[in-house]
């Protein structure tokens, strides 16, 4: 099964966030489909903020080192896109797809002044249909995730939003929507029923259990990036410990 039957079909499945080769050849070891990057986690593994702090040639360079340590299909994490124009996040998508990467994520939403905003739904619905245009026929080689931050951001009306902004980006040619946040059961099944393209939700700490998820209507599940910061949480106990005991036997 290629990335895209496996993105749109059922049973839901769980993908694997890394953010480096190394994490990406455990996920691999450990029978996980598919992976895909977390911006996040990767921005704070190179002392970045989360944002597009860190340059696009950056983030390449990682997702090349991923790609050559492991066969699973590779889902990147590109944010808003790496540019201002629809002809500069075409570019950074056609780069991706050359290098063999197999699904993306956008969202609609940019930093500004550290502040994160929420796009115009009709501007990035165009925009949107003007990357697509511009892939033309590598296009169909690339599977076009969009995140909306509706829940993320915590707008009253959400649930709507997302549904509409659901529509828009699917008219637009969009192949699922991610909704980072999202996870009251009733708020999953009432958007997971009425949208036409597959469902993609993020872990949070009140997220359900994945066998609920599924009889939501859940397509794909994603880590974001939790995973990075437990482990760099349980990194500081470990050094804390080494420093206050003066010695490494808690390695050991």
């Amino acid at each position: 099964m290629d990335f895209y039957q496996l993105s749109t079909s059922e049973p839901m499945y769980l993908l694997g966030n890394v953010w480096d080769a190394n994490s990406a050849k455990i996920a691999e070891s450990l029978g996980y489909r598919t992976i895909g990057t977390s911006s996040a986690a990767i921005a704070h593994s190179l002392g970045y903020e989360d944002g597009e702090a860190m340059t696009f040639d950056e983030l390449l360079f990682i997702v090349r080192r991923i790609l050559a340590c492991s066969t699973l299909p590779l889902n990147v994490d590109i944010e808003s896109g790496y540019g201002e124009s629809a002809d500069q996040i075409a570019a950074n998508i056609r780069a991706l797809i050359e290098m063999g990467v197999k699904g993306i994520n956008i969202e609609d939403s940019k930093m500004h002044a550290g502040e994160r905003v929420l796009e115009n739904a009709d501007d990035f619905q165009q925009k949107l249909r003007d990357i697509i245009k511009l892939l033309g026929s590598q296009r169909n080689e690339v599977f076009i995730n969009v995140r909306t931050d509706t829940f993320l951001l915590g707008l009253d009306n959400a649930k709507e939003e997302t549904i509409g902004r659901a529509q828009r980006y699917a008219d637009a040619g969009a192949n699922g929507l991610f909704v980072p946040f999202l996870s009251k059961p009733e708020d999953i099944k009432a958007i997971a029923n009425v949208i036409a393209i597959p469902l993609n939700i993020m872990c949070t700490p009140t997220l359900p259990d994945f066998g609920t998820l599924e009889q939501l209507g859940v397509n794909r599940i994603s880590m974001g990036n939790y995973v990075h910061g437990y482990l760099q949480d349980s990194l500081s106990r470990v050094l804390t410990k080494i420093q206050e005991r003066q010695s490494f036997s808690s390695l050991f």
